[in-house]
């Protein structure tokens, strides 16, 4: 049989830049997941339209909650046809229940250890409404098809993961919720294998803290060396900081940027979240000592916390230059469905919108605490203008001239999406303000 998987988009309208777009890996895992007799063809409709008459048999469609709206027109549109889905991903892992509103069945959670029961059931005409497997074992290699994979992405990057699960259940995140507490690994030798079988140099790691298991980590990263390779991820800030070896083996083993959640640098908002690092001074010397291994920093800056106010803007970005941080990701903070802030906001009726399509992590839907929500975003779009400033551009390359062409090139790139955000205000205050 004929399965189509897609990647929707949350605006069909305004399309992210195709250099810009990493790959929705959870796509090719399935079709790696796939017994061979079936024909599978990916549509990331970031970068492809869509037929909504294209023959198939089964549809599978995988989305996050600020594109669940337009995955449900989608799965309207499709069943309109005749055609079967399934729904996957992070909104309909936490809303299951909705989704099912939308589709003929809902994948909770992980693929692996469903998928191929599913089709099984589908063939068979024994289709169930839900399918979950709570803890999957991720030991079996799954294939992938990296020819597909690298076709038009930014520096060529190819999206690997070796692990999922994170033990620190933020108030603003749902990863826990998706994955468990229990940190679980893909065997190195088979992260290995996919950075062979690949061809590639250049790798992002998705996990969401690559350093949460440092005796894994530390294997790893050893595995990676002779490799040659070139990758960035996503860490724990103080877990790396603390651990000489650890942070020496990532930089020996090819690291080149890491991704971390700094979110506030007040201290005030520091001293209530579950973080090792409670006090600037530490972060100052933890990004300081970064910096020395030849890393750069991709910031997370996360604003709309009870304490934040029309100054901490101001606060965050002093901070943010005087550290010559490389690239920083300006967010607000978001009550995305099945978090405790959500819950929290959703009982004080402090939510403005339950337009799924708004929760994006740039797009207010909450009454703050000292501010309208227009002025909180406009602060936030402020903040990042000021940020990527050509004047600040040039000041923070000082503090980052061991990669000068990744540094200008990533900062050139928010430069020219500040502009963009800018105009998508006016469009706001139409439709939320």
């Amino acid at each position: 049989m004929k399965i189509l998987l897609i990647s929707p988009a949350t605006d069909t309208e305004k399309r992210t830049n195709k250099g810009l777009m990493m790959p929705q890996l959870s796509l090719y895992i399935l079709e790696g997941l796939t017994p061979p007799e079936h024909e599978v063809k990916i549509i990331e409709e970031e970068i492809t339209d869509i037929d909504l008459d294209e023959p198939c048999d089964l549809i599978g469609i995988s989305c996050m909650t600020a594109n669940a709206p337009h995955a449900y027109e989608l799965c309207s549109e499709f069943r309109k046809r005749g055609k079967t889905v399934v729904l996957g991903g992070v909104h309909p892992t936490i809303l299951p229940d909705e989704a099912l509103e939308h589709a003929d069945s809902v994948v909770i959670g992980e693929a692996e250890g469903v998928w191929e029961n599913l089709l099984l059931d589908f063939q068979n005409g024994g289709l169930q409404k839900k399918y979950h497997n709570p803890l999957p074992d991720l030991g079996k290699y799954v294939p992938k098809d990296f020819k597909k994979i690298l076709k038009k992405r930014l520096f060529n990057l190819i999206p690997i993961m070796t692990s999922r699960g994170c033990p620190y259940n933020c108030d603003f995140c749902c990863v826990t919720n998706l994955f468990g507490k229990k940190i679980r690994h893909v065997p190195v030798e088979n992260v290995v294998r996919d950075i062979q079988e690949s061809g590639a140099r250049n790798f992002m790691f998705l996990d969401d803290n690559i350093i949460g298991h440092p005796k894994y980590a530390k294997a790893l990263f050893r595995a990676l060396k002779p490799l040659n390779i070139r990758w960035v991820g996503q860490a724990s800030i103080s877990l790396l900081v603390n651990d000489d070896e650890l942070i020496q083996l990532a930089a020996d083993s090819g690291c080149k940027a890491l991704f971390m959640g700094i979110e506030s640098v007040s201290e005030e908002q520091m001293k209530t979240m579950r973080k090792a690092i409670k006090e600037i001074d530490h972060l100052e010397s933890a990004i300081r000592k970064i910096k020395k291994m030849g890393i750069l920093i991709h910031a997370s800056m996360v604003f709309g916390f009870d304490n934040d106010r029309q100054e901490t803007f101001k606060e965050a970005v002093r901070f943010l230059i005087k550290n010559k941080v490389s690239t920083v990701s300006f967010n607000v903070l978001t009550p995305y469905p099945g978090t405790k802030v959500y819950d929290e906001m959703k009982a004080c009726n402090r939510l403005t919108t339950d337009n799924w399509r708004y929760y994006d992590h740039n797009t207010v839907v909450f009454r703050p605490q000292h501010m309208s929500p227009l002025e909180l975003q406009i602060c936030k779009v402020k903040a990042r203008k000021e940020f990527y400033k050509l004047r600040s551009v040039l000041k923070r390359l000082t503090g980052n001239l061991y990669s000068p062409l990744i540094y200008i090139a990533t900062n050139f790139g928010h430069m020219k999406q500040v502009r963009v955000e800018a105009r998508r205000i006016e469009k706001l205050k139409t439709e939320l303000f």
